[in-house]
Parts: structure tokens; C-alpha cells; sequence
């Protein structure tokens, strides 16, 4: 046994153990990308520099063995810069949304990719869910919703966007709200001054998260301007209330026909843990409530919505004027992690915003290779026009048109976990035009995305482990160098056996399963 210190606490370990080995061992988790348990060392990324205290070198804590006596810095400035740059190299070669564009576009920042495939196999309650997890009122804004999703939607490059609203509103309309399942209750309490979209949209998420929340409206009934300003054949009473009732049914405690006076919401911030506006109008709440204001509303935090009262906190047309009630109920979705950061005794942030690789619009030469997970249909319109939403078939044939532009890898992508926590810039070492895009769709389990590919050589490692016949191997020299079949053969001989084990061990999204 040897004695090493790591972050100058000692520990022993068998001679020939690698430093990140022996980090490992004490809790320290050094990132990396190359690096696979079953494998030797590859020396590739360069993402698990580490310095030797006593000269003040970095190097490679995956292939450097440890030694008697050496001392090792895991995390400092110097270490932090360099695995920046590190994987900005990477990021300048790799081309791939880990979003897709119309995620991005929707106030809401609704997982709409999701949604679609679940429509596109008839999962309408599984869709519902999902949307809800953003949008407190599918079936409303799928009727009055701009869509500005849509104006994003890569198709729309092709030929037409998809129809998002009227998906979003077809799963509102059809499934089957998610079953409420009980959260222990935390004892905090928090009130809502408004129950228009924004203030809806808050309370629902509050409440499912187990802080009581009061909802007071100075109308009789909840739904603001929803209820009051938009036609009933756009709009119908019967689906406004529908989806106001299943937030009710969370457990929150609704008051209509309060109007909430300066006296009146002094007492509500000592009452509550928390106060947020969704009153809907700008004018008068500034001086009634006393808060920091400019002509055009309520001053607050971008990020968080807390306004200059630290519990206090403004969402909806507070702020600004907007008929764009899809960015209310967004905020009140967001105004809901600063809610329970601020009670928590954290500081307000938000809701947390990955790092987001995107590579711009689709180029000619790419519509064939994304149509390979699509079909070549154009546009769905309800065929009884008008007002009309889809129809079961309808909304199935529309979803399919989704030409699944996010990645795969979203929830576990190493290259973009790691891009975030560093605050990699994706443009810093850009030098040329982007690759363009391809597809290799020839294999029942796995699709295979090269230009997402890193060049971290697990998949060709493991595929010569396991012995395939052909594998995956480095095609190709310096720069130009790709990872692929070799002699031209196609992905299904490459993986015969080992396509699973390749698709979970891959760091990015370029080789992935093929499940929804």
C-alpha cells in the first residue's frame, strides 16, 4: 500500500491505483468523459485535470498512477479554467439541440417533443401529464395560445410547423389529469392575491409541493380575464372551469369577492410565509401595496419575482402588460421554485435552467435525415374546421409529423451536466461552418447521431472488449477523424450484441436507445 493526499487528507491505497481511482475511493468525484469503469485508460477529454500540489502541474487523473508521498489538488481556479476550455473544445465540434427548439421558445418551457410521442402511440393520459408538469391550463391555452412554440418548431423549416395548441389542447380535452398523490404537508403557508392565469398556475404548484395556499380573488369567481374578456365559442365556461376545479381540488383554499385593501395586505405579509401578486393590473397595486414600481408595473426579479418586500413576490400583468396568457401561467409555474427556495431559507433563483447546446435552423440536407423519424405528411387541420380540435386520429397522425429534435441523452448527458456546471461557452473556440446533421437509423435498438459524438473512443473500446465482428472504430486522421463502422458496413453489423452497453456507457447523446 502507498500513501497518497488528496484536498491534504491522506489515504492508502494499492500501488498502480490511479489518481481518480483513489479520489473515488475518498468520495471525490473528479468528472470525466472518456473514463468507463471497464475499460483502461484513454486519456481523451481532458476534463479530469487535477494538480500536483508540490510543482503545480495539471494532468490526467485517469491515466497518472498514484504514487508515495504525492499530493493532489482536485478543485481549484486553475483546475476549473481548464476543464472549461476543455469542454469548450469539445463543444465546439459537437452539433446537436439538447432542447428542442420549440421547449425553448414556450414561456412555459413545456417539454412538448415528449408530449407528442406520447400522442403519437395513443399515451393521452401519460401526454396530459406531462404538459402538466408545466402548464396548470392545457385545454385553455390550447385554444388561445399565439404558439410560439410553433413559429420555433424545426418543421416549419421543412414544410409546416406541427400544431402544437391543438395537441396541447387535444390531451387537455382527452386524458385523464394526472391522480393527485398527497405530499407531506411542510406547515408553511403562502396566499395569492389574484386568480387569473398566472395566479392559478402558482397556487397548483405550491400546493403540490405541500405548502397551503390561499387564493383570493375579487371576482366571485377564479379565472380573471379568462373568464371575463374571451367569447365563449373561443373559450367555453364549461373547460374553464373544468381545469380551475382540478386545481381547486389540490387542496387549495379559494376566496372570491376579496378586494384586498393597503391595511389588508399588510396583514396578509404577516400572515403568510409568503405573498405573491397575480392581480393582473398594473396601476393601482403599486401604491396600494407599497412596492417598488415603474409606470409600467410592479418591479421584480427577473428570475425569481421576488419583488423589494424579500416575501413578496409579483407575477402576470403585474409586471407588464402582456395578452399573452401562456407567459402567466409560466411565471406562475417559475414564481413557485423561488417560493420554496425563499421558504427553505435559500436564495431566490428560479426554476434551474440547464446548459442548452443549439445549433440553429435545419439546412436542406438535413430535412431527409430528421423525416427519418417523422413521416412526410403535411399539416393536420380538424376537419370540422372552425373552433374544431382534433379527433383521436387527427391528433395521432399530427404528432407523428414531430421530428424529435431533442436529444435522447437530455436527463443524463455527462457533455452537458458538465457544460453547465462549468458555464462552458459552446462559440468560443467556433472557427467553421457547423456540420451538417446525420441520422443512422439501420438498427432496431440504437440510433446513431456522429456529429454529437466526442471522440471519447468508449464505444470502440467496448465494442473490441466484447469482440464484435466489426465494432466501432476511429475512421479517418487528425481533424477530419470520425468513430463509425468500419468498411462501410451499416450500424446493425457494427452492434450485434453490444448495443445496449454502448448506448448507456456513451457520455452525449450520439449513440442512444431508441425508446420514447
Amino acid at each position: 500500500m502507498i500513501t497518497v493526499k488528496i484536498n491534504n487528507t491522506e489515504i492508502q491505497v494499492e500501488e498502480g491505483t490511479s489518481v481518480m481511482k483513489a479520489a473515488q475511493k475518498m468520495g471525490i468525484d473528479i468528472p470525466n468523459l472518456c473514463w468507463h469503469d471497464e475499460l483502461e485508460h484513454f486519456t481523451s477529454c481532458m476534463l479530469c485535470l487535477v494538480k500536483d500540489k508540490k510543482n503545480g502541474k495539471l494532468f490526467p487523473s485517469c491515466s497518472v498512477k498514484a504514487t508515495e508521498g504525492l499530493e493532489v489538488v482536485t478543485d481549484d481556479t486553475e483546475i476549473k479554467e481548464a476543464r472549461q476550455t476543455a469542454l469548450e473544445l469539445l463543444l465546439s465540434e459537437h452539433t446537436g439541440d439538447c432542447e428542442a427548439p420549440c421547449q425553448v421558445a414556450c414561456p412555459a418551457h413545456m417539454n412538448i417533443p415528449l408530449m407528442n410521442r406520447l400522442i403519437a402511440t395513443g399515451k393521452f393520459d401519460e401526454s396530459l401529464e406531462v404538459v402538466k408538469q408545466d402548464i396548470a391550463l392545457p385545454a385553455v391555452l390550447g385554444r388561445i395560445c399565439p404558439a410560439p412554440c410553433e413559429g420555433a418548431c424545426h418543421r416549419k423549416t421543412v414544410d409546416e410547423p406541427v400544431s402544437i395548441c391543438l395537441l396541447k389542447r387535444f390531451v387537455g380535452d382527452e386524458g385523464d389529469s394526472p391522480k393527485i398523490v398527497p405530499v407531506e404537508k411542510s406547515g408553511k403557508k403562502v396566499v395569492v392575491i389574484g386568480a387569473g392565469p398566472a395566479g392559478l398556475a402558482a397556487a397548483y404548484y405550491l400546493q403540490l409541493k405541500g405548502i397551503q395556499v390561499t387564493l383570493l380573488e375579487k371576482n366571485e369567481k377564479a379565472g380573471g380575464l379568462l373568464r371575463t374578456e374571451i367569447k365563449d365559442e373561443i373559450l367555453p365556461k364549461e373547460v374553464l372551469d373544468k381545469e380551475i376545479d382540478v386545481i381547486l381540488k389540490t387542496g387549495v383554499e379559494f376566496l372570491g369577492g376579496k378586494e384586498i385593501s393597503a391595511t389588508a395586505f399588510e396583514s396578509l405579509k404577516k400572515e403568510f410565509d409568503a405573498v405573491i401578486i397575480a392581480t393582473g393590473t398594473v396601476s393601482e397595486n403599486s401604491e396600494r401595496f407599497g412596492l417598488k414600481a415603474t409606470p409600467k408595473g410592479v418591479v421584480a426579479d427577473r428570475n425569481s419575482y421576488q419583488t423589494s418586500e424579500k416575501n413578496v413576490f409579483a407575477i402576470g400583468n403585474v409586471l407588464r402588460s402582456s395578452r399573452l396568457a401562456v407567459r402567466s401561467v409560466g411565471q406562475g409555474k417559475e414564481v413557485a421554485f423561488s417560493v420554496l427556495q425563499y421558504i427553505k431559507g435559500q436564495e431566490p433563483k428560479g426554476e434551474l435552467r440547464l446548459f442548452n447546446s443549439r445549433f440553429g435552423k435545419l439546412v436542406a440536407t438535413e430535412f431527409a435525415e430528421y423525416l427519418k423519424e417523422s413521416v412526410a405528411e403535411k399539416r393536420t387541420f380538424p376537419e370540422e374546421g372552425g373552433n374544431a380540435g382534433f379527433t383521436v386520429e387527427e391528433a395521432i397522425a399530427e404528432a407523428k409529423r414531430c421530428l424529435h429534435c431533442d436529444c435522447r441523452a437530455i436527463d443524463d448527458c455527462k457533455l452537458r451536466t458538465y457544460s453547465d456546471k462549468y458555464q462552458a461557452d459552446q462559440k468560443r473556440f467556433k472557427t467553421s461552418e457547423r456540420r451538417n446533421i446525420t441520422k443512422k437509423m439501420n438498427h432496431g435498438s440504437v440510433v446513431y447521431e456522429p456529429q454529437k459524438c466526442i471522440k471519447c473512443g468508449i464505444c470502440v473500446r467496448l465494442t473490441e472488449k466484447y469482440t464484435e465482428k466489426f465494432g466501432f472504430t476511429y475512421i479517418g486522421r487528425g481533424f477530419d477523424v470520425e468513430i463509425g463502422i468500419p468498411f462501410n458496413e451499416e450500424l446493425e453489423q457494427g452492434l450485434t450484441a453490444t448495443a445496449e452497453k454502448v448506448a448507456n456507457a456513451c457520455p452525449t447523446g450520439a449513440i442512444s436507445m431508441r425508446e420514447v
